[in-house]
């Protein structure tokens, strides 16, 4: 299963142009996008966090830092009389074995490709990834707003497959980051390694009755992965145990004992976020069937009528069709509108009513 860049006909050449800034945070090589432009009266800063694909490294990442953030630097001249005006600037780093931190070339790769251990090494990277971000988030101003002038008062991420997986998990785990864009993603980790597992042919599927009974505790997805599993990743949080789960289970409304340990849990992970998700319908390497019925399932408890509730956090979920696994132009720019969104929200004055 071939991996090519999924970015690499996103975005026009030349790209426009927007300043850098490299700083070493915690052994961390970290490139930071935009802090030239930000215009001299602005006190507060979003930052956008940018995560790459697997087999790719952060530089890929510029063209989504400089378009973003000159469309931002456009509306805010254009908005410059009302609410309050935030600075937007982005952030990118190589993923854990990417790049300037990469030890092992074969635990990037997959199954068909001679890693017998993919399952775990996927997971482990991009949730160490999402981890660096916590991290990175907690010193990333020290090094460049030393005098806390501007300041950051706000976070987003943005991640293209592999950093879409991982996107996942900074939105879920991480209260700093407000509003997360997952490109070619997915939410349930054991659904899309259950279906690289079947067309893989690994022996712990086809030598099971029925087929893949077998997989859960294999030395293809070991006991140990199943817990973490079922620890960080969204639908292995919200599904219940792996072992347990059916197709029934995205499909039934939880049970009376299950919303009282879901909506605490939920809203705490979820509360006033704003996520966009967004798919190919031919993708083929993280196809949107693997995280659709969870995808489904948060969508019914989101609704006005839904035992979760409408208004506990706001999900886009849209898929582009004649899209394989790629960030298409059109992905991109929505990805943009979505930013220019969530930054005028917050720029808004708030208003109060007359008693």
């Amino acid at each position: 299963m071939a991996t090519p860049n999924p970015m690499k006909t996103t975005y026009p050449n030349p790209i426009p142009a927007i300043s850098k800034k490299r700083c070493t945070v915690s052994g961390i090589i970290t490139t930071v996008y935009g802090l030239e432009e930000l215009p001299e009266d602005v006190t507060e800063v979003v930052c956008l966090w940018l995560l790459h694909p697997r087999l790719q490294t952060h530089s890929c990442m510029e063209p989504v830092a400089a378009s973003a953030i000159q469309d931002w630097n456009i509306e805010l001249e254009r908005m410059k009389e009302t609410g309050r005006r935030f600075g937007l600037i982005a952030v990118s780093f190589d993923q854990r074995n990417h790049g300037s931190r990469e030890v092992d070339a074969l635990a990037n790769e997959a199954w068909r490709s001679g890693n017998k251990s993919h399952a775990p090494d996927m997971l482990a990277i991009y949730h160490g990834t999402a981890t660096d971000v916590s991290l990175l988030m907690t010193y990333i101003s020290s090094y460049i707003f030393p005098t806390a002038n501007p300041t950051i008062v706000d976070h987003m991420v943005l991640g293209v497959s592999l950093g879409g997986h991982a996107a996942w998990h900074c939105v879920l785990h991480e209260p700093r980051i407000s509003s997360a864009i997952i490109v070619i993603g997915c939410p349930d980790y054991f659904a899309l390694m259950s279906d690289r597992a079947r067309l893989s042919k690994l022996h712990s599927w086809t030598h099971s009755d029925p087929p893949g009974s077998q997989f859960i505790g294999s030395e293809d997805f070991p006991a140990s992965l199943v817990e973490a599993v079922e620890a960080y990743d969204p639908a292995g949080i919200f599904m219940g145990p792996l072992r347990s789960r059916t197709v029934e289970t995205y499909n039934r409304l939880p049970s009376d004992e299950e919303q009282r340990r879901l909506r605490p849990l939920m809203k705490r992970m979820f509360q006033g976020k704003r996520i966009l998700n967004m798919a190919g319908a031919i993708d083929k390497l993280v196809p949107y069937k693997c995280g659709e019925p969870f995808l489904r399932w948060l969508k019914v408890a989101l609704a006005s009528d839904g035992w979760l509730g409408d208004g506990v956090f706001t999900l886009q979920d849209i898929i582009f069709d004649n899209v394989g696994h790629q960030m298409s132009s059109q992905m991109a720019d929505k990805a943009n509108e979505f930013i220019l969104e969530t930054m005028t929200l917050r720029s808004r004055p708030v208003t109060f009513a007359k008693i």
